[in-house]
């Protein structure tokens, strides 16, 4: 992206340049009306930019759509691209399912929801059932019928503050990321619809806490929001925060999909009063978040340091979030719970697909395992030694429709989480202009002239809107599947198509791992055989040489 030159910032301050083709009809209007009073041009010309003018200040005034917010008049061109687009879209613009990253078909069935609109379509599928890859859940013949799409599991048991946790929740997207408005209204349409939000590892904001919907802290490595100066873990600040009622969970952040083993720096002209404040930084001073963790080194300590903040927090479930990297590394954590006793009351397994730009490019296409290998091999390894049924498994990657929620629940997750479907719900329009602070709608961006596009109520319900509609459209696969709820969906459900001509049950081509296997010294597949004797519950490195897969 080209550097604007320091006069047009200047303007642009004073006069945002996206104002221009509002301000350049008033200035017609006011031209050709002059020339009509002088009897040297016709009056319609004045009339029409009379219009435009005064529709421009409708834009601003209303309260539906961002777009229009922030780009009076010339935001239409958007509603009339979209349109015309069935009638063009096959010569000129992108068809529904070309996924760049999210097709779209995927960000359309999340703005009809959010709106409250029906999402039927006409005419059948719009994908091509014969293309290799397709999949499908088989149906019964004998289908349920629920009281109630309000699906929940409980994480946590046996603790002192046991949380019942929807299955489709608020994935973890930072303040500072989003902006102030973007969280207020996520906020409060997780208050509304009863689900939870997660603060990310930017801490918890003054709004986050406005609305009162349930939090799940995150706590990154730069442990912001419970830190002493020098970025070391602070045991009372956490303390503090963990024992507020607004927040059900903890999460310790190993690692995400978007960045995996990457830190980062928010610059210190972004780091604003209100950013400072909620991550217990200096203002102005850049802010950074370390590659890993300075609380512990080994595996068996970061067992006890879960423990502790179990304990600090007042026994509320405690877990970590990780995108799955170095397998041995994984292996590594299952044995330091073997060993110390000590086990999370949760993982959350982060994609590879996630991200809003906050990582150079190499990271986001090519650090870190996606979540259907992330999700299938924490799964397994719980299953083998058989510690599954003490934790709850919650997981995240481009999930926007009831079908990704019930797939990734056959691949063994208890919930499921979203960070762009939410994003959607807001008004984002997938610019991808989320690092630049110039984002279209004030999704993501500082700039308070831009988020004020976002109307925090109007906002607000269509959050709450999309997750209950999803809800409602997982609740209708579920009974047509003949069961009771979604954590019974297995990979027995799932057909996927290898060719035109062969399709498999993901139960039969995926591989899945015995209840207490690896307990019981079996290696029941190539990952567990190469990398299993590799992992120390006293080191995170490799103990050996890696061996090639035979």
């Amino acid at each position: 992206m080209l550097a604007w030159p320091g006069w047009l910032r200047r303007l642009n301050t004073h006069f945002p340049l996206r104002y221009a083709t509002w301000m350049l009809c008033g200035l017609l209007a006011m031209f050709f009306a002059i020339r009509w009073t002088a009897g040297l041009a016709d009056g319609l010309l004045a009339v029409l930019f009379l219009a435009l003018t005064l529709l421009g200040l409708r834009d601003m005034r209303q309260t539906r759509h961002s777009i229009l917010r922030n780009y009076p008049v010339i935001g239409h061109l958007r509603f009339l691209l979209e349109f015309i687009r069935p009638e063009i879209r096959q010569y000129f613009l992108e068809g529904d399912n070309d996924a760049a990253p999210f097709s779209r078909a995927q960000r359309s069935i999340v703005y009809q929801r959010a709106k409250g609109d029906p999402d039927q379509r006409p005419f059948g599928t719009q994908l091509d059932t014969g293309a290799r890859g397709y999949e499908w859940i088989n149906h019964s013949l004998a289908p349920t019928h629920l009281p109630s799409h309000d699906f929940r599991i409980t994480v946590g048991a046996g603790r002192a503050q046991p949380y019942s946790c929807s299955v489709f929740n608020i994935s973890a997207m930072s303040f500072g990321a989003l902006s102030a408005n973007a969280i207020l209204a996520l906020n409060k349409g997780a208050k509304q619809g009863g689900f939870a939000h997660d603060t990310g590892e930017g801490s918890i904001s003054i709004h986050h806490r406005q609305h009162g919907g349930d939090l799940i802290w995150e706590i990154g490595s730069g442990y912001f929001g419970c830190r002493n100066d020098d970025g070391s873990f602070n045991a009372d600040k956490f303390a503090a925060n963990a024992r507020d009622p607004q927040v059900k969970m903890i999460e310790l952040k190993l690692s995400q999909g978007a960045k995996p083993g990457h830190g980062g720096v928010l610059p210190g002209p972004k780091v604003t009063a209100e950013i400072a404040a909620a991550r217990g930084v200096p203002e102005g001073v850049s802010c950074i978040s370390p590659a890993r963790h300075s609380a512990f080194s080994t595996p068996i300590e970061m067992m006890r340091f879960i423990e502790q903040l179990r304990e600090l927090s007042g026994g509320k479930p405690t877990g970590f979030k990780l995108c799955i990297g170095h397998p041995w590394e994984w292996f590594a954590v299952c044995k330091a719970m073997l060993e110390t006793g000590i086990t999370p009351d949760f993982i959350v397994v982060d994609g590879a697909e996630g991200g809003t730009g906050a990582a150079p490019l190499e990271f986001t296409n090519h650090v870190g395992a996606p979540v259907q290998e992330g999700l299938l091999l924490v799964h397994n390894t719980l299953v083998g030694l058989d510690l599954r049924d003490k934790i709850k498994i919650g997981c995240a990657g481009k999930v926007t429709t009831a079908f990704d929620i019930v797939r990734l629940m056959a691949l063994g997750a208890d919930w499921c989480n979203s960070g762009r479907g939410f994003m959607f719900a807001l008004g984002c329009i997938q610019a991808q202009a989320c690092h630049t602070g110039h984002c279209p709608t004030g999704v993501t961006t500082q700039d308070p002239h831009r988020q004020r596009a976002i109307v925090v109520p109007d906002k607000a319900q269509r959050v709450s809107n999309f997750h209950q509609g999803t809800l409602k459209a997982l609740k209708e696969l579920v009974e047509a599947a003949g069961l009771c709820h979604p954590q019974e969906i297995t990979a027995q459900h799932i057909v996927h198509r290898l060719d035109k001509h062969e399709v498999k049950l993901l139960a039969n081509l995926l591989p899945f791992v015995k209840r207490g296997a690896l307990l019981q010294g079996e290696l029941p597949h190539n990952t567990f055989r190469v990398y299993w004797p590799l992992a120390s519950a006293h080191s995170f490195a490799p103990q050996g040489a890696i061996q090639p897969s035979p």
